[in-house]
């Protein structure tokens, strides 16, 4: 699995860009925590803007945060075609989820420079406010503002789990930016870690992304009956953490006996009073849906809420489910896949075609303009982990297919 000779970017260049950032916000266990509009986020992102200064890049930041470094085209009138993807993390976040779309992206415009390559079409690297979710919910807030999906004030007093406001973090961190986010893109490419194991199972080096999994969001509120622990009957009793264990089988189950990728989630569990010699009266946990049928998530949908519905009839408690946050099933333009796809193929590169099963900035951007992803192996398929990793090989991979399908997307200048 060596690397050719040829690739029309510097291998050795892009790793030690990602190597670099990884050592901001860098984790005991090897990671990356870069909270959204954290101290480090901050670090990361004024030390990529350094990096687009230093490639002749234009910077500008809207009014969500977003950063999008341009490298002009022959016809300025012309949209940008946008690489890109995202500088935070989760709290015990690797080093290579989304920072990789990002260091990939401005790897091409290096290399660009390099070749004196002119493109028709500007070409831009953009930086996404808060994709993952973590300090600030729901995730993927930047690229949901500028294809609206959410609102600019909306997204702006959200309130992170440590009680910032978000519009207060991004002035305290200097990126409150005044370019309008309805910004113009001619096409969309991201290039990505794949955060499964198909293929590095499969000892392919290229996933050929046709589109993503849709998701379904909820949260369960189960509400029994506080009571001692001694004195009560265990027949008598309205247990909610009971009920809701239950519940998170259910949830299970519904995972495994969906056919085709599915994937069902329990991820925060709390329980109230949190007492040892109380039984819980009340309890609060996320469930997290997904699949790449519109009709089967519907399916799941609906045989969620009916589980719950039946255990909490059964154990005598209230369940409410409430709607947080979904996406539909997302298709990548044909055409751009195509252009991955041949891409790969004209490298030499092993490759198939294969559906992220997580949300991307991409799958908004990708209901605006053409938009396509790249994806490389990671290893054991494992991400939003200290230990997530990449094969230097594989990254440059990954970034060699970026620059071609960028330069058959944005053109090449006409000859003086």
């Amino acid at each position: 699995m060596s690397v050719p000779s040829n690739l029309p970017i510097n291998p050795e260049r892009l790793w030690a860009s990602l190597a670099a950032m990884a050592e901001i916000g860098a984790t005991a266990k090897g990671g990356s925590c870069r909270l959204a509009l954290s101290d480090e986020d901050k670090a990361g992102r004024d030390l990529f803007v350094s990096w687009c200064v230093e490639a002749g890049c234009e910077v500008a930041i809207d009014r969500v945060g977003n950063i999008f470094a341009r490298r002009p085209g022959s016809d300025p009138t012309l949209p940008p075609v946008v690489m890109g993807s995202h500088l935070d993390t989760q709290p015990t976040g690797g080093r290579f989820d989304g920072v990789y779309g990002v260091l990939a992206g401005l790897e091409v415009l290096r290399s660009l420079n390099d070749r004196s390559v002119a493109t028709r079409h500007p070409v831009e690297v953009a930086v996404w406010t808060n994709e993952e979710g973590s300090r600030f919910s729901p995730p993927m807030m930047g690229s949901g503002v500028v294809t609206g999906v959410f609102a600019l004030d909306e997204i702006l007093d959200k309130i992170a789990q440590d009680g910032a406001r978000l519009g207060d973090e991004l002035i305290r961190t200097g990126y409150a930016g005044d370019a309008p986010t309805d910004h113009p893109m001619h096409a969309y490419l991201e290039a990505h870690i794949e955060q499964g194991p198909v293929l590095e199972v499969e000892e392919k080096e290229i996933g050929v992304v046709v589109g993503a999994q849709g998701q379904r969001w909820y949260e369960v509120t189960v509400t029994g009956v506080e009571a001692h622990a001694g004195p009560t009957p265990m027949r008598l009793r309205r247990d909610a953490l009971v009920a809701a264990a239950r519940m998170v089988t259910a949830v299970q189950e519904l995972g495994l006996d969906t056919p085709g990728d599915a994937c069902a989630t329990v991820g925060i569990l709390d329980v109230h009073p949190h007492s040892r010699n109380v039984i819980p009266g009340r309890v609060f946990f996320t469930v997290d849906l997904r699949h790449p049928d519109s009709a089967t998530l519907a399916a799941m949908d609906r045989r969620f809420r009916d589980a719950v519905a039946a255990i909490a009839d059964a154990a005598g408690v209230r369940a409410e489910i409430a709607d947080f946050w979904r996406f539909p099933p997302t298709p990548f333009n044909p055409t751009l896949v195509d252009r991955v796809r041949d891409a790969a193929r004209g490298f030499g590169f092993s490759h198939r075609d294969i559906v992220s099963g997580a949300g991307h900035d991409a799958v908004y951007v990708a209901g605006k303009v053409p938009t396509a992803m790249i994806f490389i192996p990671c290893e054991d398929g494992i991400s939003h982990n200290e230990v997530e990793n990449i094969a230097p090989a594989d990254g440059a991979r990954g970034a060699a297919v970026l620059f071609e399908v960028l330069v058959a997307t944005a053109g090449f200048a006409p000859r003086p």
